[in-house]
C-alpha cells in the first residue's frame, strides 16, 4: 500500500512539474506577444523567458517586430489615359505598435497586403503612362503615403514602397519602340542642322576674313592643294581652273591659269605645226 501511495505521490509530482513548465516559453529578441488571461488582454510580453500561467492565460500568436517584405503584382491596370499595365512592385512594413496589431486587426499582415494592391492599383488609375514610366519613385512615395495611413490605426508602419517593373501588351511595346525611332530620328535631324548652321555661320566668318586679305586667301588654297596631293592614292590631281593665284610673280612663280594658258598655247603651236 505504501508503494503505490509512493507511486502515486510521484505521479502528481511530475504532473504539477510538468503543467508548471509548460507555461514557461522563450521569446527571441525580434519577438513579442499578447498574453491573455481569461480571455483578457493583460499586456505584451517578451522577449526573453516569459511565464504564462497554465489553463487560464496563454498567448494566441508571436509577432515580429522585424522589417517585413512584401511583393505583389497588380495585373491588367488601367492608367489614367487607358494604358493596360501589370504593375510588379514591392512594400517594407514593420508592427510600430505591437497592441494595436494585434487589438486592432485579426490578422495585420493579411489587411496590409490588401490595403497595399488597392492603393497602387488606384494611384495607377489615376497617373498617366508616360508619367508611370518617368517618375516611379515618385509614385512609390505617393503608394507609400496612402498605404501607411491606411494602416496608422492597426499599429503598422511603411517604410518603403518601390516600382520594380512595368509589364505592357506587346502590341503596345511596338508602338512605344516606333516613336522611340521616330524621336531619335527627329532629334538626329535637329543637331545636324544646328551643326550645319553653326558650321556656314563659321564659314561666313573665314570668307569675311578672306575677303579682306588676299594673302591669306592665297595661301589657304595653296595648303587645301598640299592636303588633296596627301589624301590621294594616285599622281593624278584634280585642280579646278577658276582658282585664285597661287603665288606671287614677283618671286618667280606662276599663276596655275597662266600654266594652263601657256600649256593651251604649246599645245595650239604642235597642232598647227602638225597641220604643216
Amino acid at each position: 500500500m505504501s508503494d503505490i501511495l509512493l507511486y502515486f505521490s510521484i505521479f502528481i509530482i511530475v504532473v504539477v512539474v510538468g503543467v508548471f513548465l509548460s507555461g514557461l516559453h522563450i521569446l527571441r529578441e525580434w519577438e513579442r506577444a499578447p498574453v491573455l488571461t481569461l480571455g483578457r488582454f493583460m499586456g505584451i510580453k517578451g522577449p526573453g523567458l516569459v511565464y504564462v500561467f497554465p489553463f487560464i492565460s496563454k498567448m494566441p500568436t508571436r509577432i515580429s517586430t522585424r522589417l517585413q517584405v512584401y511583393s505583389f503584382v497588380t495585373e491588367q491596370t488601367l492608367t489614367k489615359d487607358n494604358v493596360p499595365v501589370d504593375v510588379d512592385a514591392v512594400m517594407y512594413f514593420m508592427p510600430a505598435d505591437v497592441q494595436k496589431s494585434v487589438l486592432s486587426v485579426e490578422n495585420y499582415r493579411a489587411a496590409t497586403e490588401y490595403a497595399a494592391q488597392t492603393t497602387l492599383r488606384e494611384v495607377v488609375g489615376q497617373t498617366v503612362f508616360d508619367e508611370l514610366l518617368a517618375e516611379r519613385e515618385k509614385i512609390g512615395t505617393i503608394v507609400r503615403g496612402i498605404i501607411d495611413e491606411k494602416t496608422e490605426s492597426w499599429g503598422i508602419k511603411v517604410t518603403a514602397v518601390e516600382v520594380r517593373d512595368l509589364k505592357i501588351p506587346s502590341s503596345l511595346q511596338a508602338a512605344m519602340s516606333a516613336q522611340a525611332q521616330a524621336e531619335r530620328e527627329r532629334r538626329a535631324r535637329v543637331t545636324l542642322a544646328l551643326a550645319e548652321s553653326q558650321a556656314a555661320e563659321k564659314m561666313v566668318q573665314a570668307a569675311d576674313q578672306y575677303k579682306n586679305n588676299e594673302l591669306a586667301f592665297q595661301l589657304r588654297w595653296m595648303n587645301m592643294l598640299y592636303e588633296l596631293g596627301l589624301r590621294s592614292n594616285s599622281s593624278l590631281v584634280m585642280i579646278p581652273s577658276n582658282i585664285p593665284t597661287a603665288g606671287l610673280s614677283p618671286l618667280g612663280l606662276f599663276d596655275v591659269k597662266d600654266l594652263m594658258a601657256k600649256g593651251s598655247k604649246k599645245k595650239e603651236q604642235e597642232e598647227k605645226g602638225a597641220q604643216q
